[in-house]
């Protein structure tokens, strides 16, 4: 009996593969409290698998928060009567959160608490006899290197119990070593993971492709953390085992990747972020969202920067909230052209939305599972300038055109009726130490349309499946890690790869992206920008490559130690085991 491993977004039901054998667990279902209380061993597993998308993973306030909003690709400002919050979004971007930011503390207790998950599946696994136990037991022991890698990235320090000792004692990794054993554990599970596609897994489980994009990815970052707070830092270290160097095993474990027939770049570019991503070429690990009315995926990414009246169908909204730093921006001064930096949609008739002022397209995109609603497709990428798109009657409909088409008309910012949706790449805040925007300037921030905005159901809802390892990302970090070796023809062609694998659309003749013909850090550094944008990998980038203490908007010239947050004080006030990290006990 073949069965399906399906991992939802919340209160999900899990059908769980077990090659081709039947048993008793194909349906799992798990709710109100996941993890420590689960049921089974494959509930346990479905337990620490769900905490990636409940939250930590696909939220604007989760891991997002703390890997976007801190660099120059992404801000949180408040807008007008919008987005105060007691100031912890601009926390983010001015560079003055504290132990008691609730984003900071928010996303440690989600990550401890996959921590947490994963160590109640390693143990549920090990004490029973479930099918393919060595695989559960490998997946289950990836996550826990996924979660406490994050941990140990963002907060320089992850706990741990054994989870074969009862009472075991609280350890307390630090990066500096932790990992070193994180990479050891990870390559010890090679053997007993599955190949992506074997035993029934797909790109939301963690198979040996995730490993070794994980793997890559810590080799990438390790000479941080051996000494976070350095100017500089040792790239070309000898890695954990063996003659290689650091690079020298990001170049082996992307080159798996690279060089495996299970994935391709995407000539769509956006095809990576859209509805219908589900086994898109390029995904190796990801989190499975569903509309399924059990837990819902997250609509998070495409939602946040969508202003109120811009809406996919009459049903639906955004919420005018994040967008991206003019620094960002005019890094794509010249580059405009670039198949990843905007792309128009086209319509079934051949009909282009051009965003160019009043026209019409056709209305007869309709949103999956409504009722027969309208879909209006806003273009894709980076949106600047004066915004088109349909208004509501006051029946609640979209206006149409006399020969049944969704009407084109110039917007105006919903709580600022007066001021017309223009997304001004400067934002030129009043006092410019503080991202605050007065109630008529509420329309300034060229906005990330990167995520396809998910109509179905409501407004936070999504089946987009959200990348965490994807191969365009992989050749970033192989490309970085040739460069570091001083291989820059290598590098150069890497980066070459990305560029011209991707095309415009066919209004602009299908264009490749055009190849560069030198390469130095400046430009090697902005085509990561250019290429991992708005997926969680900048503030790491960043501190790689020196940017990080730097001023820029809304943002001050910052010591090191804000490289990694504070341990919340919640945690250090009941568990004396954590010390407070440096710079953050005054």
């Amino acid at each position: 009996m073949r069965t399906l491993y399906k991992l939802k977004h919340a209160l999900l039901i899990l059908s769980f593969g077990l090659a081709t054998s039947c048993t008793d667990l194909d349906e799992v279902v798990l709710d109100e409290v996941l993890g420590d209380n689960a049921s089974s061993p494959t509930g346990a597993l479905a337990a620490a698998y769900d905490r990636l998308g409940d939250r930590t993973f696909v939220d604007n306030g989760g891991i997002f928060s703390l890997q976007e909003y801190t660099t120059d690709i992404a801000m949180l400002p408040t807008r007008g009567s919008d987005w105060g919050d007691g100031g912890k979004w601009r926390s983010m971007h001015e560079f003055t959160w504290k132990s008691d930011n609730p984003i900071v503390t928010d996303n440690w207790d989600l990550l401890t608490n996959g921590i947490t998950r994963s160590l109640t599946a390693i143990n549920e696994i090990s004490n029973s006899n479930v099918e393919q136990k060595p695989m559960l037991l490998a997946e289950a022991k990836g996550l826990l290197a996924y979660y406490t890698y994050t941990t140990l990235d963002l907060y320089d320090q992850a706990p741990y119990r054994d989870p074969m000792l009862k009472n075991a004692p609280l350890e307390i990794k630090k990066a500096a070593t932790g990992i070193d054993e994180l990479i050891l554990q990870v390559e010890a599970l090679i053997p007993d993971l599955a190949s992506l596609g074997e035993s029934s897994t797909h790109n939301g489980r963690f198979t040996k492709e995730a490993a070794y994009a994980l793997l890559a990815n810590m080799y990438l970052n390790r000479a941080v953390y051996k000494d976070r707070y350095a100017s500089t830092f040792n790239f070309n270290e000898k890695a954990v085992s063996g003659n290689d160097t650091d690079m020298d095993r990001v170049i082996y474990y992307t080159s798996l990747l690279i060089n495996s027939s299970k994935f391709r770049l995407a000539s769509n570019y956006f095809d990576n972020f859209a509805i219908k991503n589900e086994n898109g070429s390029e995904l190796i690990f990801v989190v499975v969202q569903k509309i399924d009315n059990i837990r819902n995926g997250d609509n998070d990414f495409g939602y946040m920067c969508v202003e109120r009246n811009q809406r996919p169908s009459p049903a639906n909204r955004g919420t005018n909230g994040s967008c991206t730093t003019p620094e960002f921006y005019h890094s794509w001064d010249g580059h405009h052209d670039d198949p990843r930096f905007s792309r128009k949609y086209r319509y079934a008739d051949g009909t282009w939305f051009m965003n160019d002022g009043p026209g019409s397209v056709p209305a007869i995109s309709i949103v999956p599972k409504s009722n027969n609603l309208p879909w209006f497709h806003f273009n894709w990428g980076i949106s600047a300038g004066q915004q088109y798109g349909p208004k509501l009657t006051p029946a609640g409909g979209f206006e149409m055109t006399a020969d049944g088409r969704i009407k084109v008309s110039e917007l105006v910012m919903e709580k600022s009726a007066t001021t017309k949706m223009d997304f001004t790449p400067e934002l030129n805040f009043d006092n410019p130490s503080q991202a605050i925007l007065q109630q008529n300037q509420i329309n300034r921030g060229a906005r990330i349309f990167k995520f396809e905005y998910d109509p179905e159901e409501d407004n936070g809802s999504s089946n987009v499946d959200i990348p965490l390892f994807r191969l365009g990302g992989i050749y970033t970090m192989r490309a970085e890690a040739y460069f570091r070796k001083g291989m820059n023809a290598e590098a150069l062609a890497d980066i070459n790869k990305l560029r011209t694998s991707r095309t415009r659309e066919e209004l602009y003749g299908n264009a490749p992206g055009k190849e560069l013909l030198t390469i130095d850090e400046a430009t090697l550094y902005r085509e990561l920008g250019f290429e991992m944008y708005w997926e969680m990998y900048r503030r790491p980038q960043m501190i790689r490559f020196g940017k990080f203490d730097l001023a820029y908007t809304a943002k001050p010239a910052t010591q090191p130690f804000r490289r990694v947050f504070p341990i919340p004080q919640s945690t250090i006030d009941v568990t004396k085991d954590f010390q407070q990290n440096f710079g953050y006990n005054n």
